[in-house]
C-alpha cells in the first residue's frame, strides 16, 4: 500500500458504510492513524472518545481494518492529549475541522473535466481567478461523490497560489453549526464574528447542514451580509439546490441564489474512464483498458467510488501481489457497489442520509422520540426503505424499533400522499435516494 494515509482512507470508507454517515462524522472522521507496523495500528483520539469508541464501535473498527488489509489487525486507541500537539495555526486558517478535508491534493489540474461538470469547473476557475468579482456567491450542487469538495479545494488552492496572504476559511456546514453552538455556550460569539466576518474568502461545504437551526442560520445570514458588502468571496456547496433545502431560512435561500448556481451531474462513461486512469496514474498503477472499462461500466454515479475502486485494486496488488484482471477488479469493487451491500447496510444508509438531510440524530429516528421533526424524518425514512427495498412491513418495523405494521403502513401512505401534493418534498426524497445509491 502506498501510504499510511491511503490505508486509513480505505478503512474510513468501510466505517462509513458499516456505521452510517452520521456516526462516522461524529466519532471517526476526527481520528488520525499515527502508526502501523504490519500487525498493530495506533489511532489517536481524545480520552473521552477513546472509551466510547472502544466500547461501542471497537468491532466495527477492527472489521474495517480486516476488510482493507485482508487479515486481523490489532487496533489500539491512544490518548492524543499525551502525544505532541500539532500547531493550531493551520486549522485556524482553514476553519473549523477543515484539515480533515485533505485540501492540498485537490487542485484544478487533478480534476477530470467532462460534459457533466464542465460548467461548474469553469465557474470555479473564474471565482479562483478573481475572488469577489466573478460570481458571488458561487453555489455548487450535486449528489454525493461527484467532485463538489474537490472543486472547493481547488478554488482555495488556486487563490492561495495567486496570493498567499489571502485569508481563507474553509469549513463544513456541520462544523459551522458546532462552532455556533460552542460559541453560544462559552459566550464568545464576538470572537467568531471577528474571525468569520473579516476573512477574504469563505468556503462552506455541505451548507445544507445549517438548515433548520435558527441560531446558526441567523449567524450565517449576518456573516454573509458582512462579507458580500465588503466584496469578499463566498463559495457554497450542497447536495441540492437552495430551493430544495428543507427548512432553510427564506432570507438565506434568496441570498444563495444571488450569484451563480452550478450543478455537477454523474459523469458519462468516457469521463469515468478518464477519472480511473488519472487516479491510477497518481498511484503509479498501470491498468489494462478492459479493467478500466469494466470498472467504469459498473460504477456509474459516484466519482468517490471510482477512486475507492482504484485504491482497492492498488492495495490488492501491493499486499497480495494479485494480477490485474477483470476477476480481480470485480473483487475490488464488490464492497463498494451499493447493490451488493447487505440489506441492513442499505437501510442504515437510508436512515443516515435522511437524518442528515433533516437535521436530526440518526439514533432518534429509530428511537421512541415523538417530536414533530423526528417523527417526520422517521416517516420519510420508512417510506424510502419501502421504495428502495423488498422488505415486508414486518421486516421494516424491525429496523425502526419494532413499531407495529400499521405504523409502517401509515408512514408509507402519508408520505406517498404528501409527495403528490408537495413537489419540494418529492425532490428532496429523490435526492436522498440518489445519495444512498451513490454511497
Amino acid at each position: 500500500m502506498e501510504s499510511l494515509k491511503e490505508m486509513w482512507q480505505l478503512v474510513c470508507e468501510h466505517l462509513k458504510k458499516s456505521c452510517g454517515e452520521v456516526i462516522f462524522e461524529i466519532w471517526f472522521r476526527p481520528l488520525e492513524i499515527s502508526s502501523f507496523d504490519g500487525a498493530k495500528a495506533e489511532i489517536a483520539t481524545s480520552e473521552f472518545k477513546r472509551k466510547i469508541i472502544e466500547q461501542q464501535f471497537g468491532n466495527e473498527l477492527r472489521d474495517a481494518f480486516k476488510q482493507v488489509m485482508g487479515f486481523d489487525v490489532e487496533v489500539v486507541l491512544v490518548n492524543q492529549e499525551a502525544a505532541p500537539k500539532k500547531a493550531p495555526e493551520a486549522a485556524q486558517n482553514a476553519g473549523a475541522n477543515a484539515t480533515s478535508l485533505s485540501i492540498e491534493k485537490n487542485t484544478f489540474s487533478t480534476f477530470v473535466v467532462g460534459s457533466s461538470n464542465r460548467f461548474a469547473h469553469a465557474a470555479a476557475q473564474a471565482v479562483a481567478a478573481t475572488p469577489g468579482a466573478a460570481y458571488n456567491p458561487l453555489f455548487i450542487y450535486g449528489n454525493a461523490g461527484l467532485g463538489k469538495t474537490h472543486l472547493l479545494c481547488a478554488i482555495s488552492n488556486e487563490i492561495k497560489r495567486n496570493n498567499p496572504d489571502v485569508d481563507i476559511i474553509f469549513t463544513r456546514g456541520e462544523d459551522f453549526v458546532n462552532l455556533i453552538v460552542d460559541g453560544i455556550q462559552k459566550n464568545n460569539m464576538q470572537e467568531i464574528h471577528k474571525r468569520y466576518r473579516t476573512c477574504d474568502v469563505l468556503i462552506v461545504d455541505d451548507i445544507q447542514f445549517i438548515a433548520g437551526r435558527a441560531s446558526t442560520q441567523e449567524e450565517f445570514f449576518h456573516t454573509f451580509n458582512a462579507l458580500t458588502q465588503e466584496g469578499k468571496q463566498i463559495v457554497l456547496a450542497s447536495d441540492r439546490t437552495p430551493r430544495d433545502i428543507e427548512v432553510l431560512d427564506e432570507r438565506l435561500r434568496n441570498r444563495f441564489e444571488w450569484g451563480l448556481i452550478a450543478d455537477i451531474q454523474p459523469p458519462d462513461i468516457e469521463t469515468r474512464m478518464a477519472i480511473i486512469k488519472r487516479k491510477a496514474d497518481i498511484l503509479g498503477l498501470v491498468l489494462p483498458d478492459e479493467v478500466v472499462q469494466f470498472v467504469a461500466e459498473k460504477i456509474k454515479t459516484n466519482v468517490r467510488q471510482l477512486e475507492g475502486a482504484v485504491k482497492k485494486i492498488n492495495a490488492l496488488v501491493n499486499i497480495e501481489g494479485s494480477a490485474i484482471n477483470i476477476a480481480m477488479a470485480q473483487s475490488a469493487i464488490k464492497d463498494i457497489m451499493t447493490d451488493s451491500l447487505p440489506i441492513a447496510s442499505v437501510v442504515n444508509n437510508i436512515i443516515s442520509e435522511t437524518a442528515r438531510t433533516f437535521g436530526v440524530p440518526q439514533n432518534d429516528i429509530i428511537s421512541k422520540k415523538k417530536d414533530a421533526k423526528t417523527a417526520r424524518a422517521r416517516q420519510i425514512a420508512i417510506y424510502i426503505v419501502r421504495e428502495m427495498t423488498d422488505l415486508t412491513q414486518k421486516e421494516i418495523s424491525e429496523y425502526f424499533g419494532g413499531r407495529d405494521r400499521t405504523t409502517i403502513l401509515y408512514s408509507v401512505e402519508t408520505i406517498s400522499k404528501d409527495c403528490e401534493k408537495d413537489s419540494t418534498l418529492k425532490r428532496t426524497i429523490d435526492i436522498i435516494m440518489k445519495n444512498v445509491q451513490g454511497q
